[in-house]
């Protein structure tokens, strides 16, 4: 057992060693007599020749509960496809090698790419994206899991205690996230994660405030492995990148349509070791400095359309209908809200002088709403040293703003629907 506490808001699973390998294949085989299991293995041809493989594929014919295995086979020509088949031919279980440089799922990705439904690079997710594509076709599953290939340290107890959580009926949990310790040969690994994506989050957390799904990403002891298990029902609403960023991805994929006790993570693997990423300093396209990039570019895809939505209510003591009742008794019950992607709406100024009209900055460090009956613009500070504090952007205007926005080239732009009125200053 790595380590036994809890973090976040998401359930972590430890291996507390009270159940055996056998004792969980058997509960996985009854399961499965009603919820068939399968797995999909993306791996590149150069991974077969490689110490990994002939070990994972020992340990995966002793697996009882499989209902199939779905092979992607990524960087190969015929006749190592010819080989992969032969290879992976001793597999037990119902076993498909789908081979992504063939010249029908070329010619499929071209359709696709002429409809604008490719994935956009190739990786290891786009993968994975075929893969589920072939599994939900099938239409026979209600459980699939996924590993690497590269695993020198496997064995058949990692892939049990990986979909275990997802395969019990009585559990509610929609998708399970491995993880475990990354530590080997006296030396501390997982190099993007410790170096880049936690280093990451903190900063993201300092510089644009506190985020819920930054939260969720913080409570991952490993947010970058390769093993997930899911329940096949939420496959088709999956947006996952097709490049490096596939790990992130689904977890922000969970994120957007998950409540967070649908998730949880589990402790696999109490010894871990695979196949290290050179570090490639000079090349921008390959190795650390491509995941990097790609791991990067999913977070912020993320954060982009995870966005908050601001709006006012000019009034609570008064209807729309008797808006001028409002403003001429200027009752200053007016209101800056926020409404967050799970529905929650808070209250974040109140006795606003008829508010109406709200404009995010283009950095997102402050939101700013208009004052129509004080002829100001009220800003919030959202970001920085001075996060949740108030201020004035603008004072004493020559007349009533009604409704503010953001202009391409990043100002607050300000209508006035109409200049000072003596009568209402009195």
């Amino acid at each position: 057992m790595a380590d036994f506490h809890q973090n976040g808001n998401i359930a972590t699973l430890h291996n507390l060693r009270t159940q055996s390998t056998d004792e969980l294949s058997y509960e996985l085989e009854t399961f499965a007599q009603s919820r068939k299991i399968t797995l999909i293995l993306p791996c590149l041809y150069s991974e077969l020749e490689g110490p990994a493989m002939p070990n994972i594929l020992a340990e995966l014919s002793k697996v009882t509960y499989l209902h199939r295995i779905i092979i992607g086979l990524d960087r190969a020509d015929a006749e190592q496809y010819r080989k992969a088949r032969a290879f992976f031919s001793d597999l037990p279980q119902n076993h498909i090698v789908i081979w992504n440089d063939s010249p029908r799922m070329q010619a499929l990705g071209k359709r696709l790419e002429d409809l604008a439904l490719a994935p956009m690079e190739p990786g290891k997710g786009k993968n994975v994206w075929s893969c589920l594509g072939y599994l939900m076709a099938c239409a026979d599953s209600a459980v699939m899991a996924i590993h690497d290939c590269d695993i020198v340290t496997y064995n058949r107890d990692l892939l049990a205690r990986l979909v275990y959580p997802v395969a019990h009926p009585a559990f509610p949990y929609q998708v399970a996230k491995g993880y475990y310790p990354r530590v080997g040969d006296g030396k501390l690994n997982g190099r993007v994660t410790r170096l880049l994506v936690s280093p990451l989050l903190i900063a993201l957390k300092r510089v644009i405030g506190d985020r819920d799904y930054i939260d969720y990403l913080r409570s991952f002891r490993y947010p970058l492995s390769g093993e997930f298990a899911m329940r096949t029902g939420i496959l088709p609403d999956l947006r996952i990148p097709s490049d490096w960023g596939l790990e992130i991805g689904i977890l922000s994929e969970a994120w957007r349509n998950l409540a967070p006790q649908s998730v949880c993570q589990v402790e696999i693997a109490d010894v871990y070791d695979h196949k290290h990423q050179d570090l490639s300093a000079d090349d921008a396209s390959a190795g650390l400095s491509r995941m990097s990039t790609d791991i990067c570019k999913a977070i912020f895809r993320k954060l982009a359309s995870d966005g908050t939505v601001w709006f006012s209510d000019s009034s609570t003591r008064f209807s729309i209908e008797q808006w001028k009742d409002d403003f001429v008794q200027d009752t200053r019950s007016g209101r800056l809200l926020s409404l967050a992607p799970d529905g929650t709406v808070t209250t974040v100024l109140d006795g606003l002088a008829f508010a109406n009209g709200v404009a995010l900055s283009a950095d997102e460090s402050f939101v700013v709403v208009a004052e129509t009956r004080a002829r100001t613009l009220v800003r919030r500070w959202l970001t920085g040293d001075r996060a949740g504090t108030r201020d004035l952007l603008a004072g004493d205007l020559p007349g009533y703003p009604d409704n503010i926005a953001r202009g391409s080239d990043g100002l607050i732009w300000v209508s006035i629907a109409s200049p000072v009125d003596p009568m209402v200053e009195r």
